[in-house]
């Protein structure tokens, strides 16, 4: 079968592997988004996708937008059977879904109808979710709401980050990717339509979104900091400067230095000891990880509470 494949971050390389090393099918093109810059040189960064097909030779454009002319003359160029959507990161219209002979297929991460949506990882974490897993499913225009051609769970960890628990539904999302498509091929196939209860909503996360409010307990905190982890960051503000912050451990009945009292330590309170630092949540206290200054590298808290000469009056907010 004659695939193109449209994804733009590393979450997708593994399912573009699989079907380039497939005996069964070929990858006659690749959409991308485009180049962005980075650095104090603005070297132009090529998305983990279009370098990928960089490297096997794959034809690869980068459209502002699905609706550009250049999609229609690529896909008539290519002319492909099937295109498989991975973390693409842009909405494809009727026309494009339409213009192939078996559709668009996306892999999405979790188990639709629950977080459909851009963030549905990070969403899982943070809302507590024991399982999760993912879903081939038939794209429409309507949100991540396409029949499901198969899905798998996956446990969520005690310690899962967003990027931890990501990394494995990419590896483990490639292989079922590979033999839906296998399956489409061979006409032995046929989508269900998705549950009408059960239906969530995972929204992009914004930088804002990532910060830290430490009137919640301790446990909804730890949540939220794995989830924004490691994109976009969790942080928090010290005075005017804004500190990024790895996860956290969960120290309810932890004791703290000075004979602090984790139940009466006010929300946002640091308490610095010689080999951690705590700090006070809406319920309880959480003992901080890797600690990120601004303009400098990441750094265990003990370590950063002694460059940073805290007082002891100190707060996050």
């Amino acid at each position: 079968m004659r695939v193109v494949f449209a994804g733009t971050p590393q979450a997708a390389v593994p399912t573009l592997q699989e079907l380039i090393d497939s005996d069964d099918h070929r990858v006659v093109g690749v959409i991308t988004r485009p180049d962005t810059t980075a650095g104090r040189g603005r070297k132009v960064v090529r998305s983990p996708i279009g370098a990928l097909a960089d490297e096997h030779a794959i034809e690869v454009i980068q459209p502002a937008r699905m609706s550009d002319p250049e999609v229609a003359e690529a896909l008539a160029r290519w002319e492909p059977d099937l295109g498989v959507v991975v973390a693409y990161g842009g909405l494809i219209p009727a026309e494009v879904l339409a213009a192939l002979p078996h559709g668009w297929i996306n892999l999405h991460f979790s188990l639709l109808p629950a977080w459909r949506g851009a963030a549905p990882v990070q969403a899982a974490i943070a809302a507590g979710d024991e399982f999760t897993g993912a879903s081939v499913f038939q794209l429409e225009v309507g949100l991540d709401t396409g029949p499901v051609f198969g899905l798998y769970t996956e446990r969520i960890r005690p310690t899962d980050t967003a990027g931890d628990l990501l990394d494995r539904l990419a590896e483990s999302g490639a292989t079922f990717t590979g033999n839906v498509v296998d399956g489409i091929a061979a006409d032995e196939l046929v989508p269900a339509p998705q549950d009408v209860e059960g239906v969530s909503y995972a929204p992009k996360i914004t930088v804002a979104d990532a910060q830290v409010r430490w009137d919640l307990p301790s446990h909804l905190i730890d949540r939220a900091i794995r989830a924004h982890t490691p994109a976009p960051g969790a942080w928090t503000q010290l005075d005017q400067a804004r500190i990024k912050l790895g996860p956290v451990t969960i120290a309810d009945d932890a004791p703290l230095p000075d004979d602090t009292d984790p139940a009466g330590l006010a929300a946002g309170a640091i308490v610095a000891g010689k080999k951690a630092v705590y700090v006070g949540t809406g319920s309880g206290a959480v003992r901080l990880g890797q600690v990120q200054p601004p303009g400098k590298k990441a750094l265990p808290a003990a370590d950063w509470a002694r460059g940073a000469r805290l007082t002891g009056e100190e707060t996050f907010s």
